[in-house]
């Protein structure tokens, strides 16, 4: 068994309030879960309201493959509007 992991540093422009940005990256959680199958919660920064620190996970039969799957949705995620990537990082446990 193979866990691959995402944690992802998001800056949140269009956040004029925490009710905004939890709005959005509600919103951003609730599509990659819907679309890779994966685990995800927004991990730190919860009372910032222009910033959030979300994590994904997801569990394979092989190591290649759920790093794979934590590229393509860091891929989908800087393709966001509204949300930009200010850093990240991919584990495979």
């Amino acid at each position: 068994m193979h866990v691959g992991i995402l944690q992802v540093v998001l800056h949140v422009p269009d956040a004029r309030s925490l009710k905004d940005k939890r709005r959005i990256v509600r919103g951003l959680l609730d599509r990659a879960r819907a679309r890779f199958e994966v685990a995800a919660a927004e991990v730190d920064d919860l009372d910032v309201w222009q910033s959030a620190v979300v994590g994904f996970s997801c569990v394979s039969n092989e190591a290649r493959h759920a790093a794979q799957r934590m590229s393509k949705l860091l891929d989908w995620i800087r393709e966001t509007p509204a949300a930009q990537v200010v850093e990240h990082e991919i584990e495979t446990l």
